[in-house]
């Protein structure tokens, strides 16, 4: 089975070796998985669909997964399913292709390790209110990672692929999936999708 993952750019590149080896441990036959970056954002319309179908035709991908944040920076998306709608409606409901998303945006994702994140950044600063993937548009889960960093005593700004690797490295990935249904739908997606 081969998978590509077709992701916005660096932060979910982190992700992938959390991924990999949370999948390994439960899984007796391994996916080959390969992340491929679209450099901020997923592609739209008629080049999705090209790309998906290039990779399932000619690339001989068993499936195709398009992991997307609902919060791009513009107003492409209402919320999840409208995301999902619409990368869905792009390829012709190709049914080799699962549209995910990041709610608003991977920083989500990375919440529920907000202790690892107070220690990396050295500061105190109260996890947002609500679950992890509710925090909203006008400040996203990035927003605050950045703010925690930025204010606390590692004097440094929040790096999304470095800084992203070291909240996921000694966490248990199962924590954010039980805290974040599009994870856990992203997650099984990886699993199950042939």
């Amino acid at each position: 089975m081969k998978i590509a993952i077709l992701v916005e750019g660096a932060t979910e590149m982190a992700f992938r070796e959390k991924l990999r080896e949370f999948l390994q441990s439960r899984l007796q036959k391994m996916p080959k998985l390969r992340f491929i970056p679209q450099d901020g954002g997923i592609p739209k319309e008629g080049k999705l669909k090209r790309i998906v179908e290039n990779l399932l035709n000619n690339d001989g991908y068993n499936a195709v997964i398009a992991l997307t944040d609902v919060y791009t920076g513009k107003p492409d998306f209402k919320d999840a399913n409208d995301a999902k709608e619409k990368m869905m409606t792009w390829v012709d409901n190709n049914p080799n292709f699962y549209p995910h998303t990041a709610l608003h945006d991977f920083e989500a994702w990375l919440l529920p390790y907000w202790p690892t994140i107070q220690k990396l950044a050295k500061h105190n600063r109260s996890v947002p209110s609500g679950l992890p993937e509710t925090v909203n548009h006008q400040k996203p889960p990035s927003y605050w990672i950045k703010k925690i960093f930025r204010t606390g005593k590692c004097r440094k700004d929040y790096d999304k692929v470095s800084d992203g690797k070291a909240i996921l490295k000694n966490n248990d990935l199962m924590i954010a999936i039980k805290d974040c249904p599009e994870l856990k739908s992203f997650v099984k997606r990886s699993d199950d999708c042939d």
